[in-house]
């Protein structure tokens, strides 16, 4: 799918055909758009390539002869993206945002959030001709994205953790555990994002305006905070994890320990009735005397084993 839009002087609209000054949109381009990208906007075909590379880093890449730039961004995805739901799922997906005369085009596999909201003009201040903010502004609402998850997964996490008091499930343990990979995901995309604007504010290959510097800024602000975050609950589920884990094998040596007891019980009338099943003469070979010494020894063994606190 391709999309066109320009900012005039009456805010943000979409087009109907390319414009010196425009963004062009492309999301899970087929390859009838993929050439029109590469013939008629003339991008360049790696940088088309990259950007639809799930498995590509977020990295800057400039290319002298034909003075474009293209910019890899990680940024979230969540599937069943729902603050009630159980069942999501938080991965790092790349969009590319290729910088060349005339337009910015951004390129992805899938729709996200903070396309949508340039697209529908609810982020104030975008202008389609001013490339570099065009890109700050997608990069702040990508990082103010990561806040968010990040607090649904915490939040997800905090409900898990609850159920896990009551009784310990597997469905938890792996809703945990689900979590617990999100957030290595988000940590490594978060800090790949990190080297890319640390790159852009050298501003050797994008121009820095004295507005752009400031926006840069609250980008590095929100991107230090959503790094921050993310290590903070990264540890605190390992934390959680880890103890759970420790519950669940003290549980299990608590049942093995009463069961041993038990089997410890059952087995003096064994040892007793043994004795007096062997072919050798033995005093009171009559059937109430053994019966009396193994109940007898079995309840001072269980009286023991209470006293001892070994059944609880």
């Amino acid at each position: 799918m391709l999309e066109f839009y320009k900012t005039f002087e009456d805010g943000t609209r979409k087009i109907q055909e390319p414009e010196p000054g425009c963004w062009i949109n492309a999301i899970a381009p087929t390859e009838e758009e993929r050439n029109y990208l590469i013939e008629q906007i003339g991008v360049l075909p790696e940088f088309v390539k990259s950007s639809l590379d799930e498995e590509e880093s977020s990295h800057m890449d400039y290319d002298d002869d034909f003075r474009q730039l293209l910019i890899i961004f990680d940024y979230p995805s969540a599937e069943n993206e729902d603050d009630d739901s159980i069942d999501s799922t938080y991965s790092t997906l790349p969009i590319g945002i290729v910088i060349l005369k005339g337009y910015v085009v951004t390129i992805s596999l899938y729709e996200n959030w903070s396309i949508l909201e340039m697209s529908q003009g609810r982020i104030k201040g975008m202008d389609t001709r001013l490339k570099t903010r065009f890109f700050l502004l997608l990069a702040l609402r990508i990082s103010q994205r990561f806040l968010i998850c990040l607090r649904q997964i915490d939040r997800l996490s905090s409900r898990a953790e609850t159920r896990l008091h009551q009784s310990v499930e597997n469905d938890e343990l792996i809703e945990m555990l689900g979590l617990e990979k999100s957030l290595v995901y988000f940590s490594t995309s978060l800090k790949s994002d990190e080297v890319t604007l640390n790159k852009i504010m050298r501003g050797k290959q994008i121009q820095l305006y004295e507005e752009d510097e400031d926006l840069l800024e609250d980008v590095m602000i929100e991107i230090h905070q959503a790094i921050e975050m993310c290590n903070i609950y990264s540890n605190t589920m390992a934390g959680t994890m880890d103890t759970f884990a420790s519950i669940i094998s003290n549980n299990m040596n608590i049942v093995m320990n009463k069961l041993t007891v038990i089997t410890i019980v059952m087995a003096i009338p064994n040892i007793i009735f043994g004795f007096y099943g062997m072919n050798v003469r033995l005093p009171f070979p009559f059937v109430w005397f053994p019966s009396f010494v193994a109940i007898l020894a079995c309840v001072v063994a269980t009286v023991y084993f209470f006293r001892h606190n070994m059944f609880k």
